[in-house]
């Protein structure tokens, strides 16, 4: 993440804690990518200065949303997306789950489950910052109103696009509150190595729903081994293909060809089963991807 200092508000370009906590948040965006779309864009941000672009009356229609954290009143982010932007992100997404034909509106709900899981990364950090749980609130498609004028340019630069940057506006009171004084010594932030739950920034979408209705092929390996072509043509029955694994060592299993778990094997009812030990971290899962 790089941060710009020109054309900086105040509270952005000098509080620690702010940079630190718009550096996590576009980490956090990137993983989400990462893992939904198969693809980690470049994310960079800088102060920005004028006026907040509106949700009218410019060239392309910008979508507000407004997230409120759990940390008092008045306690809030907003992100701006041009619709270019969000239509692109949203539909590489579904196209990466297997959509050919992706229709804006799906398109949208889908930019707002990307951004709800981000923010949730955020109001952890914010958790972290100030010593104590923070969460989302129930959130609405808003933007700020006049008091706000502490806000950011987020460009995400993907392998075949370079959407319009995206704006992150921060509230007073959410720069007040991690500027201290803390209950207790800030903790590091740190971007989650998995995805973060989603903030959930709307009611359940049919989006979503249609997800987690795709079919995935899911399979278990026991090892395997490198032979040459000649020694495949001399196998017959009862010819004994000796694999990589140890007898000891757990099984993978395997979600469309992705390392997703490790565990042993046992027999239920008669049926090879496996019983999960470790689920892989997501160094292993990207490792795997063919």
């Amino acid at each position: 993440m790089n941060a710009g200092e020109t054309g900086a508000s105040r509270h952005l370009a000098d509080a620690g804690n702010a940079r630190r906590l718009v550096d996590g948040w576009a980490e956090s965006l990137a993983q989400v990518f990462e893992s939904m779309a198969g693809e980690r864009p470049e994310v960079q941000w800088q102060p920005a200065a004028g006026p907040l672009p509106s949700a009218e009356g410019t060239e392309h229609e910008f979508l507000w949303w407004e997230q409120p954290f759990q940390a008092g009143a008045g306690v809030t982010v907003w992100v701006a997306a041009a619709r270019p932007a969000w239509e692109y992100a949203g539909a590489m997404t579904l196209q990466a789950a297997g959509l050919i034909k992706v229709d804006p509106a799906e398109a949208r709900n889908t930019w707002l489950e990307i951004l709800g899981q981000s923010l949730s990364a955020m109001a952890r950090a914010t958790g972290a910052i100030v010593g104590r749980e923070v969460s989302c609130g129930t959130g609405a498609e808003r933007p700020p109103g006049p008091q706000v004028s502490d806000f950011v340019s987020v460009a995400l630069k993907f392998a075949g696009a370079s959407p319009d940057p995206l704006v992150l506006a921060l509230s007073p009171n959410l720069l007040d509150l991690i500027s201290g004084p803390f209950e207790k010594p800030a903790e590091p932030v740190e971007a989650a190595d998995e995805a973060p739950q989603a903030a959930v920034p709307s009611a359940r979408s049919r989006t979503m729903d249609l997800l987690l209705e795709i079919e995935l092929p899911v399979s278990i390996s026991f090892g395997r081994i490198q032979i040459p072509m000649k020694d495949v043509l001399k196998l017959t029955t009862g010819s004994i293909v000796e694999l990589d694994r140890d007898v000891n060592e757990p099984v993978e299993v395997m979600v469309n060809h992705c390392l997703i778990a490790r565990g042993e094997v046992v027999v239920v009812e008669g049926n090879y089963a496996v019983r999960i030990q470790q689920i892989a971290s997501r160094q292993d899962r990207l490792r795997s991807v063919r």
